[in-house]
């Protein structure tokens, strides 16, 4: 965890490998992959959660929204998990963080997601994103990769890409760093969420 907030400090973003053990990310990639073979996944829009429009020329994933109401047993280790996070980033930076809200994100062989912010334009309850990766045995040349650009509000200069292997936990502002979902040649799973304010 301090890692995790030494990088933020830093970069203002961060990646951590391993962030959590093998049997607890395969528990949750297990689980995701139930509900996504039980069609409770639902094609990805754009905007605001309460109204989003399909646009799968800007990204083709589908994801379940999590309610802390009826999750799993390994969910609720996860949110538990991401708790211990929100009051660490608050103790560190006083972000007044206030609760989480995420998803489980299933992306089907070639799909993506063009560059964005995970800000909306004009709102400012997003604070920090978090994305747990879910992908067994991921190999070079699986696709899927995160491109994060490491300056803020660049989409032109220094950027990296991440592998999105098993239980590596990515973390940034979310207003401020652009990033893209490369296109995937295998189904590629995470939960990806976000550190909110009021």
């Amino acid at each position: 965890m301090e890692e995790v907030l030494t990088k933020i400090e830093r970069n203002g973003w961060s990646c951590m490998p391993n962030f959590i053990g093998v049997s607890e990310s395969l528990a949750l990639l297990r689980a995701c992959e139930a509900s996504f073979d039980q069609g409770e996944f639902r094609q990805a829009g754009v905007g605001r959660r309460g109204n989003p429009e399909v646009r799968q020329e800007i990204r083709g994933d589908h994801v379940l929204w999590i309610d802390p109401a009826t999750t799993s047993p390994q969910q609720k280790v996860w949110l538990e998990t991401l708790e211990t996070l929100r009051l660490a980033l608050n103790r560190r930076f006083f972000l007044g963080l206030d609760h989480y809200e995420g998803h489980f994100a299933i992306y089907p062989h070639g799909a993506f997601y063009k560059a964005h912010l995970d800000r909306h334009e004009g709102s400012s309850e997003r604070i920090v994103t978090t994305i747990l990766y879910l992908n067994e045995d991921w190999q070079p040349g699986d696709g899927g990769e995160l491109k994060l650009w490491t300056t803020p509000g660049d989409t032109e200069g220094e950027f990296v890409l991440i592998e999105p292997r098993l239980g590596t936990l990515v973390c940034f502002l979310s207003g401020d760093f652009w990033h893209e979902v490369m296109p995937a040649r295998k189904i590629r799973a995470s939960i990806t969420g976000w550190f909110r304010q009021r």
